[in-house]
């Protein structure tokens, strides 16, 4: 490569590093290494997987696909049309409406890259899930951000404010990463009424909130929805997301715009084996939403630490203490939590993952002693 080829690579690089990217935090392997204790004794909570759909049953079933698979083979197309047809009946729209990728990341990436060139504008509010930032800046989209209102609603006035002629894209996740709470339909219609471009809702913890914004999907060609199997359904390590939309965009994406067999066989048969057994999954469901309220009522009731209500697997809470200070703190027991600092006017926040009772009753005890009360 000449001189001025490798300037460009070495600069494009450089632009690539400066992206950062998205923080998995620390794993269990590592800290289990570091304390000199069995990874079975740390604590998971900072990943908002769901421990509540039986591990048994979803361990039985992959077990079943594994058999009924011959790997070696593609995913045939009536495999995905199942699955659509499954996901249709779920939602209540058609199949049409339906398009399946590899985890809601993975359709993010394709819509920022089908509707937004370099130099257009990428719009959201702060703070929400980094994926959105991400993409937009890896496509070399300009990202801009409203923020939230201090209770955490959507502000609609400075969301319309900051469109412009080059804005393609708005996404909303609602429930919302890390804030936990969930926007209105109302508000979440006068968006999508009065933007420009395609609106990108991302329902990633809707089965554990009050209400989905789906039904717009028939009403407004530029909504789109995006769902994932990684959260209600404790799918998480199989990365299978879906994304509702109007039949022609729905269609494009599926047909046109995407790689072949992105979804590999036994993630499509293990999302459909789920949906067979959707009883369980909302049985698992509201024995989160349980817990949730209990591990908010108890974190409440610690000195000085504030727990928000939250409408997802998750509860964002504040401590006196610097965050930093608590999440080393919860480190050194053996905890993973998520350490997210400032939270808007908001010092000292840090989300959890709603756990089984047990793994609750480990953090409220450290919290106790860390904090006080």
């Amino acid at each position: 490569m000449d001189r001025p080829g490798r300037e460009w690579l070495q600069k494009r690089l450089g632009e690539l590093q400066a992206l950062g990217g998205y923080r998995v935090g620390r794993t269990v392997e590592s800290l289990a290494r570091e304390l000199g204790i069995e990874p079975s004794e740390v604590v998971k909570l900072n990943s908002n997987e769901n421990f509540f759909v039986p591990g048994e049953l979803v361990t039985a079933l992959l077990k079943e696909v594994a058999a009924e698979t011959d790997p070696r083979l593609y995913p045939p197309r009536e495999e995905e049309l199942r699955l659509k047809a499954a996901l249709g009946e779920y939602v209540g729209l058609p199949p049409e409406c339906v398009a399946i990728g590899s985890g809601s990341d993975q359709l993010i990436e394709l819509i920022t890259n089908l509707f937004v060139e370099r130099g257009e504008e990428v719009l959201s509010v702060a703070p929400t899930f980094p994926m959105y930032r991400f993409f937009a800046v890896l496509k070399g989209a300009r990202y801009v951000e409203a923020r939230l209102r201090e209770d955490f609603s959507l502000d609609t006035e400075g969301l319309s404010a900051l469109t412009t002629s080059r804005t393609r894209l708005c996404f909303l996740c609602s429930p919302n990463n890390p804030t936990g709470n969930q926007f209105g339909v109302e508000e979440v219609r006068s968006v999508v009424e009065g933007f420009p471009g395609l609106v990108v809702v991302d329902e990633a913890y809707v089965e554990f909130a009050r209400h989905s914004v789906v039904s717009l999907v028939e009403k407004f060609e530029n909504l789109v929805v995006l769902r994932t199997f990684s959260k209600a359904f404790g799918l998480a390590g199989l990365r299978l997301g879906y994304m509702v939309s109007n039949p022609g965009l729905a269609r494009t994406l599926s047909e046109r715009a995407q790689a072949p067999y992105t979804v590999d066989r036994i993630a499509l048969r293990m999302g459909l084996r789920m949906l067979e057994n959707l009883e369980v999954v909302k049985e698992g469901v509201e024995r989160l939403k349980r817990e949730r309220g209990r591990l908010t009522r108890e974190l409440n009731a610690i000195g000085q630490v504030t727990a928000f209500d939250s409408q997802a697997n998750f509860v964002l809470f504040q401590t006196p203490k610097g965050s930093e200070e608590v999440h080393q703190a919860l480190l050194k027991r053996g905890i993973l939590v998520r350490d997210f600092g400032r939270v808007l006017h908001l010092d000292g926040c840090l989300r959890a993952t709603v756990g089984l009772p047990a793994m609750d009753d480990r953090l409220l005890a450290a919290l106790r002693e860390i904090c006080g009360g």
